[in-house]
């Protein structure tokens, strides 16, 4: 058997999982940064234990139940766009179905086919699913990135809570003398795990990736640690 007839296997594409991906990374980068800020820049404040476990879980709380409205309202509106514009499609493709295939098949001509050729394949793709190839190469709408609200918020709202749960898990714990120390520590580190993670899903550079969101992390730490300070020893 030739090469060009053995089957090819099939290949998995990073581009598959940019939907969910997206929204989980997001949701964990913020889960891990916003709730760790928050208690650590409470603690700077020096208030009680109960003070900064109460931070840290309305922070989970809050920040999982925002993330979700926020994900599922943002993608809901892609959806909705992109429902209009099928709908309009599809209502082309019955009005002028030949006037459809002339507009795709001039899309591959200046894509560099030949233009006997493309109205061959545009023939032949609407004739196989008009919508589809429309949807594809003319409104740039693919099954692997469309809209998912759903999806998409209840991947945020779970990826929140994990990467809030550390900071609130050791403000409940741990002495309140340590509780700053270990959990910026322990944040940097988990930023850094993020970040290598995502990039490996993602097919990014690893490095690059673990030095920006631990950079902007740190960044975020270290300005609610001074305004805790100083609103402490203002209200003190």
């Amino acid at each position: 058997m030739s090469e060009a007839e053995r089957p090819h296997k099939d290949e998995t594409h990073k581009s598959t999982r940019i939907g969910w991906l997206r929204a989980a990374v997001l949701g964990a980068n913020d889960g891990l940064i916003s709730t760790s800020s928050l208690v650590v820049g409470v603690a700077a404040a020096e208030p009680s234990r109960h003070a900064i476990v109460l931070a840290g879980v309305a922070g989970l709380a809050a920040g999982a139940l925002s993330m979700a409205a926020g994900e599922f309202v943002s993608v809901s509106s892609q959806a909705d766009t992109e429902n209009a514009d099928l709908a309009r499609e599809r209502a082309e493709l019955k009005a002028a179905p030949e006037a459809e295939r002339d507009e795709l098949a001039q899309i591959y001509v200046a894509r560099g086919v030949h233009p006997e050729t493309a109205v061959q394949v545009a023939e032949q793709l609407m004739a196989h699913d008009a919508l589809a190839a429309h949807a594809r190469d003319e409104l740039g709408i693919h099954e692997t990135t469309r809209a998912r609200p759903l999806q998409a918020a209840v991947a945020s709202a779970a990826s929140f809570t994990v990467g809030a749960l550390p900071a609130a898990l050791l403000a409940a714990f741990l002495p309140e003398a340590w509780i700053t120390v270990a959990i910026v520590c322990l944040t940097i580190v988990l930023l850094a795990v993020l970040g290598t993670v995502s990039a490996q899903l993602g097919g990014a550079s690893r490095w690059h990736a673990a030095v920006r969101v631990t950079f902007w992390g740190v960044i975020a730490m270290g300005c609610t640690i001074l305004i805790g300070k100083l609103f402490g020893s203002v209200a003190g």
